[in-house]
């Protein structure tokens, strides 16, 4: 514990600026994302009219803290799914402990129990159009590359998924400091219910066979929900 402290004191004045930075802007970016209107949802089953579209689904699952927030994403009809998450890069709850105080290296892919659908507490999930699907997967991937350290104030598993929802021009609930669940919950509830990034016409006529190469997920870490926050 003393060598991370110690360690921490460093990483901290080089990080903490970054972080408080990058959590303000992410606000603002919110604020902004409230005025902006909903598409219409779709009156068609998602099963049926998302075969070859793509999707980004916002969820929450149980940990031994206050839960973890993370999203899926890939195409409608393949067994195949991408995650990306935001969490400290450890199986030990230490760095979990310190990174309420401290920025703390995080991970950001697939962490224990995010495949599980037992452990779901909410979920919300949004179609997009294979154009769509290329931008957004793309922000995701520059999202997880810019996002070094996890701290439970600034930068957080919440904020990390709202980052995405504000890219995509899904109105938010601003606040990232709330439970994963009521958070993944308020997002469904401020959009609707939207199922679609764009409209629903626009989304059907769009949708074409693929041209993202798909890469295999990352194997399941082994460690204890109690490391996922």
């Amino acid at each position: 514990m003393r060598h991370l402290r110690t360690k921490g004191r460093g990483l901290a004045f080089r990080v903490g600026l970054y972080a408080v930075a990058l959590a303000a802007g992410l606000q603002i970016q919110a604020s902004s994302a409230q005025d902006k209107p909903a598409a219409t949802p779709a009156s068609v089953q998602p099963q049926t009219a998302s075969k070859g579209m793509y999707y980004v689904d916002f969820r929450a699952r149980t940990a031994a803290s206050y839960g973890h927030a993370f999203v899926w994403y890939g195409r409608a009809d393949s067994k195949q799914i991408e995650v990306a998450g935001l969490h400290p890069a450890s199986e030990s709850v230490v760095p979990y402990i310190i990174g309420h105080l401290l920025p703390v290296p995080s991970e950001t892919g697939k962490s224990y129990g995010d495949l599980d659908e037992e452990y779901v507490t909410a979920s919300y999930r949004v179609y997009l159009t294979e154009a769509e699907a290329k931008d957004v997967f793309a922000f995701i991937k520059r999202l997880q590359g810019m996002s070094p350290m996890w701290n439970a104030a600034t930068w957080n598993c919440v904020a990390f998924i709202q980052a995405i929802a504000i890219h995509m021009d899904l109105k938010v609930p601003g606040n990232h400091l709330l439970y994963p669940e009521d958070w993944v919950n308020q997002l469904r509830k401020l959009n609707g219910g939207r199922r679609y990034m764009s409209s629903p016409a626009v989304a059907q006529a769009s949708s074409k066979p693929s041209t993202i190469a798909q890469k295999p997920a990352a194997p399941a870490r082994s460690q204890t929900a109690a490391a996922s926050y």
